[in-house]
């Protein structure tokens, strides 16, 4: 999970979770902590289908 794609995909990583932005990666103080709470969820899943996901080379799970 990371908050700029372009430094992971030049160090190599091979599986990138964009998250919302620097000072809160995994959140955003503008929505409710209802919709605060789905968006987290929302991101971990990401990450997590991104481990269940066999890769071949730098992927980018932005969906």
């Amino acid at each position: 999970m990371c908050t700029v794609v372009p430094i992971s995909l030049t160090v190599g990583a091979n599986r990138i979770v964009p998250t919302v932005a620097i000072p809160y990666p995994l959140g955003n103080p503008q929505k409710t902590p209802a919709e605060e709470k789905e968006l987290r969820r929302a991101l971990v899943r990401r990450a997590l289908r991104a481990l269940e996901t066999e890769v071949h080379g730098q992927v980018v799970f932005d969906k």
